[in-house]
């Protein structure tokens, strides 16, 4: 009986030992600092392209920020949203919610590129979309935060989940705090998280049914982006707007500023700010910048602990946009 104690007790401390030298964890945690050895120049490298990208043109900030959001709300933050279709694979990127309007991938494949060539095979795309994203805010003027990492790659992904998981430009304000909600996230989180459309643009055919239908906006903002976005529905769809009219380069609070005053450009952003529970928050926001920074922040931390592939799940993608 005994004895038969002692060989359970060795055999797990063996299983243990092994899992130790594999770096796997039974219950696996993200860290800030899981690079700081294997990959020690990782966030330089990283900060430097996303400094060039954006400075070549400051939306790419802003569709750098989408994709992780896009990424994280589809099975967790694990890269799938950059891999590429293929004759025999689907995968996220022809969604609704990100063709014709997903982009940046090219920025993550260059920044994978660099890191590949300072330690190969040790970072995931997944981490690098993570660290990127922050990034892209803080070139902006935006908070800064630590960002976890250890996230493993996806060897698949999902167009169905994709267009059912990711809120709609048209998503209701219920509907939006349901969608947040079914990854983890508060109607807090929900409201900080959406003011990151104070950077990027958005395409006529996402708001066009609220500058020609909807009352509960500015008419002097409508009839403004009425004039590059036709009634008429195939007329000038990719045709852009800020999301943040005042101040689409910089990620500050004025985002939350517009929705007071009934400019918000997307119907899933002027319901955060309707007559509804979400009312105060905004209101605070637009009130105290540093209250929405660190929320935002906070919201971002969360987000990135949205199901992440650990330990021995998923792979170390060679190139972002498929699998090894």
């Amino acid at each position: 009986m005994a004895s038969n104690k002692l060989i359970s007790i060795l055999v797990l401390v063996v299983t243990l030992l092994l899992q130790g030298d594999n770096n796997y964890v039974v219950e696996a945690q993200l860290t800030t600092n899981f690079y700081s050895t294997s990959c020690p120049n990782l966030l330089s490298t990283v900060q430097t392209a996303v400094k060039s990208a954006v400075n070549s043109e400051a939306r790419m900030g802003a569709s750098i920020l989408r994709l992780f959001f896009h990424d994280c709300f589809v099975n967790g933050c694990d890269g799938s949203i950059l891999l590429d279709d293929t004759s025999s694979f689907t995968g996220e990127q022809n969604a609704a919610p990100n063709r014709n309007s997903a982009r940046g991938f090219n920025v993550i494949d260059n920044i994978k590129s660099a890191v590949e060539k300072a330690c190969p095979g040790v970072v995931s795309c997944a981490d690098i979309l993570a660290i990127a994203a922050r990034d892209s805010v803080v070139v902006l003027g935006g908070p800064n935060w630590n960002v976890k990492v250890g996230r493993r790659d996806a060897r698949t992904a999902s167009q169905a989940a994709a267009n059912s998981n990711i809120p709609a430009p048209t998503s209701s304000l219920s509907q939006l705090i349901s969608s947040f909600s079914a990854v983890g996230l508060s109607t807090r989180d929900m409201v900080a998280l959406s003011g990151a459309h104070t950077i990027g643009q958005s395409r006529c055919t996402n708001f066009r049914a609220r500058i020609y239908n909807e009352t509960n906006i500015n008419a002097a903002f409508a009839t403004t982006r009425q004039r590059t976005c036709p009634r008429a529905s195939g007329s000038g769809d990719g045709n852009l707007a800020p999301l943040d009219v005042t101040t689409a380069a910089s990620f500050d609070n004025n985002y939350f500023k517009n929705l007071m005053t009934q400019r918000g450009l997307l119907h899933s952003d002027q319901v955060l700010f309707n007559g509804g529970s979400t009312d105060s928050i905004v209101r605070g926001y637009s009130n105290n910048p540093s209250s929405f920074n660190s929320d935002f922040t906070a919201a971002m931390i969360k987000m990135g602990d949205i199901s992440p592939l650990t330990g021995s799940s998923g792979e170390i993608r060679k190139v972002c946009g498929r699998t090894n």
